[in-house]
């Protein structure tokens, strides 16, 4: 029997894929901003205020220019114009200066899935805002990516038959996600050396990705 829903992976850099179910939930990511014009309606698209059937008050389908918001990211990046001022965007606090110093000292000891699960890919979405911190941003990002991916990957491969919670607590899910991988390889592995399995194959995430390549070549 087929499956009903193959896992599609999220985007790569600035740009979601809106038939990953992990983008479309980082989407939905809040970022703090400031209305720079006032914004009709706005608060009943984000159902922050009463519908125009039930409120007499029409003042309340409004963020006067000035309101500060919580806006889902995939709503400020389309209402974001840098020729027209409509909204302004804040970085959220862990992509701030204070915390891009505790990554760049030891990235290891940030709990990334209480500040944040998608820490990653929402990073790399606030690169669509101007923002003259994009720069340091960006290297912080892979700079942490680089320096947990070798623990991340230890981890998974010394964790065979073991209850791995506490382990991927404190990751985010593209590092769950790659903990997983880990993990399938080292039980594949285990298997195969047992002679459970007649052979080894590629990870799910090395075919998503060659797939991936051919479809840029087809292009």
């Amino acid at each position: 029997m087929s499956e009903a829903y193959f896992p599609v992976g999220p985007g790569l850099g600035m740009e979601e894929n809106f038939l990953s179910l992990d983008d479309i939930l980082m989407s939905q990511e809040k970022l703090p901003g400031r209305a720079e014009s006032a914004l009709p309606r706005l608060a009943v698209l984000m159902g922050q205020g009463a519908s125009s059937a039930e409120s007499d008050n029409f003042w309340l389908l409004w963020f006067p220019q000035g309101s500060k918001l919580e806006i889902p990211l995939w709503l400020a990046k389309g209402l974001h114009d840098s020729k027209r001022r409509i909204i302004s965007v804040e970085l959220p606090k862990i992509y701030k200066e204070a915390w891009r110093t505790v990554f760049s000292a030891d990235a290891n000891v940030v709990d990334l899935h209480k500040m944040g699960p998608y820490y990653y890919g929402f990073g790399s979405q606030l690169l669509n805002f101007e923002n003259p911190e994009n720069p340091e941003i960006a290297q912080t990002i892979l700079q942490t990516f680089v320096a947990r991916f070798r623990r991340i990957m230890d981890s998974s491969q010394n964790a065979y038959n073991e209850d791995t919670s506490a382990l991927v607590a404190r990751l985010d899910e593209l590092e769950r996600a790659l903990f997983q991988v880990g993990q399938k390889g080292l039980n594949d592995f285990q298997c195969w050396e047992k002679g459970q399995a007649s052979q080894i194959t590629a990870s799910s995430l090395v075919q998503n990705y060659g797939k991936r390549k051919l479809t840029e070549v087809d292009g």
